[in-house]
């Protein structure tokens, strides 16, 4: 991680002797990326045109699935390929929180990724995982860093490699299950279901399939009246973001293309649709080909936050005006004007 630590000058340098020596004053300065695209009242409502981007920490192989751990103040998140769990603080910088955070057996030559991916809060002092490598749905104990898999079948058969997720207030957690753990991916030898699918996994343990026409689901959030379940699809032919209602049993009506971002996917611009963040007001932030993007509850976009690389995923954090940004082989964070749901 590169900081730059600088210390306040002191005048007086006598008096302050005198009075038992100088205060040290020690602020971190991050390098700053990236820029914001799109000056206009509505974004910068949003986010400051200027606010700076800054990397706090980097040498992932794929970050995802930034969580902000509340009691403790600490960000946690996944190096996916690399099966590591980080932590990271302002205080103490970036340490390994959970080697190996996935597949701990003995052919990881089957696995592609076979760490951690999505990380949400949880019950307690918990976090909850999409455990790529082993094929869950987990929780983690933070104290003990005990792994209690919540689901790891539908219907009898391995799930494919389950990426992101995100829970209701009645404890139900929607999750996605593309193939990309999997060696191979839609040909691996190891896939059993048939499908690419999102799933609820209801807090009494059962499974339902909910939505399986998507080639590649991969990020995955509710509105904050919990009456939409956004989807991304993380497919160059069809880079979109789905807004499905949610009905009160927690099935899924028939889905819509909220974003359509397959033209800047084919233009070569870093990036798929992927993990997602979303604030009070119910704007999404996105992420997709060139950065972040911002859309409105209507799905008007207003801009991008663009770091120069993929982003794979973003989470709210810290006092709920920081969004923090899992891109590609850094951490980054951004300031906001908004705040993100929850706080």
């Amino acid at each position: 991680m590169k900081r730059l630590r600088i210390a306040a000058a002191c005048g007086l340098m006598g008096a302050a002797l005198a009075a038992g020596g100088c205060m040290s004053v020690d602020p971190i300065r991050y390098e700053t990326v990236g820029r914001i695209d799109g000056a206009t009242p509505a974004l910068a409502a949003l986010i400051a045109p200027d606010a700076p981007i800054e990397k706090l920490a980097e040498g992932f192989r794929w970050s995802e699935g930034p969580v902000w751990i509340r009691d403790g103040a600490y960000l946690l998140l996944s190096d996916v390929p690399g099966n590591k769990m980080y932590r990271w603080s302002e205080e103490d910088g970036l340490s390994v929180f959970l080697d190996p955070s996935g597949y701990d057996g003995q052919d990881p030559a089957a696995f592609r990724e076979p760490g951690s991916n999505g990380l949400i809060p949880g019950p307690g002092n918990t976090i909850l995982m999409a455990d790529h490598g082993n094929r869950a749905v987990a929780r983690l104990d933070l104290a003990t860093k005990t792994k209690t898999f919540l689901a790891t079948r539908f219907e009898g058969k391995r799930f494919n490699s389950p990426n992101d997720l995100v829970r209701a207030s009645n404890g139900a957690i929607y999750f996605t299950d593309p193939p990309y753990g999997l060696e191979g991916l839609n040909e691996s030898p190891l896939k059993e279901q048939a499908w690419n699918g999102v799933y609820r996994l209801d807090p009494d343990g059962r499974v339902a399939l909910v939505e399986r026409g998507l080639s590649f689901p991969n990020g995955v959030i509710l509105s904050p009246d919990e009456r939409t379940l956004y989807v991304s699809n993380s497919d160059p032919a069809r880079a979109v973001v789905m807004a499905f209602p949610r009905r009160e049993d927690g099935s899924l009506g028939e889905g819509r293309v909220f974003a359509d971002m397959t033209d800047l996917a084919q233009s070569g611009m870093p990036g798929l649709p992927d993990g997602m963040a979303i604030d009070r007001n119910g704007n999404l932030f996105a992420t997709g080909p060139g950065g972040v993007h911002v859309f409105t509850p209507e799905g008007q976009r207003l801009g991008r936050i663009d770091t120069g690389t993929a982003i794979a995923n973003c989470a709210f954090g810290e006092d709920g005006r920081t969004l923090f940004l899992a891109s590609n082989n850094y951490l980054a964070r951004i300031r906001m004007r908004t705040i993100g749901l929850g706080y």
